[in-house]
């Protein structure tokens, strides 16, 4: 189904644009794009896989005339870009706001212009019930697109998302964390040994939006089905890979930071369909003419 495509990946020198690569460069895909601000990244990236297959485009999802530049000739988008720090988020709201709602709706303005046939958008499970500005922000983000969708033909442009936990050995993730710490022969550092959170690899990632991409209806959110576990489980594990006998410290909670995460909300839950792995969440599909519901019945 990529056979000759090209796909663009916003924010696509991290983590999920790596794993992406290195899940399609094999492949019979035409063109993979990488689009993000950071030039010394994608310089990074261009030394390090050394394909033709990926071209390099400087821009800022905030600026919808940069996204609409490295949006010709696109068939797919997998839309990563994000302000993803929940405690920098906390500081600067405005900032998460710009990248992951406006920035997204530039995303969405551009390939619906362009006439791109799919997007997918990231999301978190921070977006369900929201204590953050990041998953407020993501919460925010996850509105646009089901909002959009509705807004263009699914034949034409199909716009879902996809909305999963913790990325393990993603950038920011604890995990390089601890073991950094245990190389440095420092203690592990964790803010509560009783905080959960739902686990995933980069590769389930990519299988989650590939497995969208197959799947979804404009406006669904895909949710991948997640294990959980404790900080303290997850710092263990660590320890007993790496050197068991490093201690472990407690430095609190961070700015923002929920105790136990939610990958679906009870109001999600009551319509999601299983499917099997995954929960697919549809788009409510009612108009504002209430009327119809409520004086006139259905």
């Amino acid at each position: 189904m990529f056979k000759d495509k090209t796909l663009l990946i916003t924010g696509g020198t991290g983590s999920f644009g790596h794993a992406v690569l290195d899940r399609f460069l094999e492949t019979d895909i035409g063109e993979i794009r990488i689009f993000s601000r950071d030039e010394k990244k994608q310089d990074d990236m261009r030394k390090e896989y050394n394909n033709d297959k990926i071209k390099f485009y400087i821009g800022d999802v905030r600026d919808l005339q940069s996204v609409k530049n490295a949006m010709h000739g696109v068939d797919y988008i997998f839309h990563a870009a994000a302000l993803k720090q929940v405690p920098s988020c906390e500081f600067f709201p405005l900032e998460a706001v710009k990248t992951n709602v406006l920035g997204t709706d530039n995303v969405l303005t551009a390939a619906i212009n362009e006439g791109v046939k799919k997007v997918i958008c990231l999301s978190t499970d921070k977006a369900a019930y929201p204590v953050n500005a990041m998953g407020t922000s993501k919460a925010m983000m996850e509105k646009v697109f089901v909002a959009k969708s509705k807004t263009v033909p699914e034949e034409r442009t199909l716009i879902c998302g996809t909305r999963y936990g913790n990325v393990l050995c993603s950038r920011g993730s604890v995990v390089p964390l601890f073991i950094e710490q245990i190389k440095a022969g420092k203690p592990i550092t964790i803010t509560d040994p009783t905080m959960t959170r739902y686990i995933m690899s980069l590769e389930e990632a990519v299988e989650l939006v590939i497995f969208a991409f197959q799947n979804a209806k404009s406006g669904d959110i895909m949710v991948q089905k997640a294990p959980a576990c404790t900080i303290g489980d997850l710092a263990q594990a660590v320890k007993e890979l790496f050197n068991p006998s490093v201690e472990t410290g407690v430095i609190g909670v961070r700015h923002g930071e929920k105790m136990y995460e939610t990958l679906l909300t009870k109001e999600e839950y009551s319509k999601a369909i299983d499917m099997g792995g995954f929960y697919r969440v549809p788009a409510d599909q009612r108009d504002l003419n209430y009327e119809k519901y409520f004086q006139t019945g259905t």
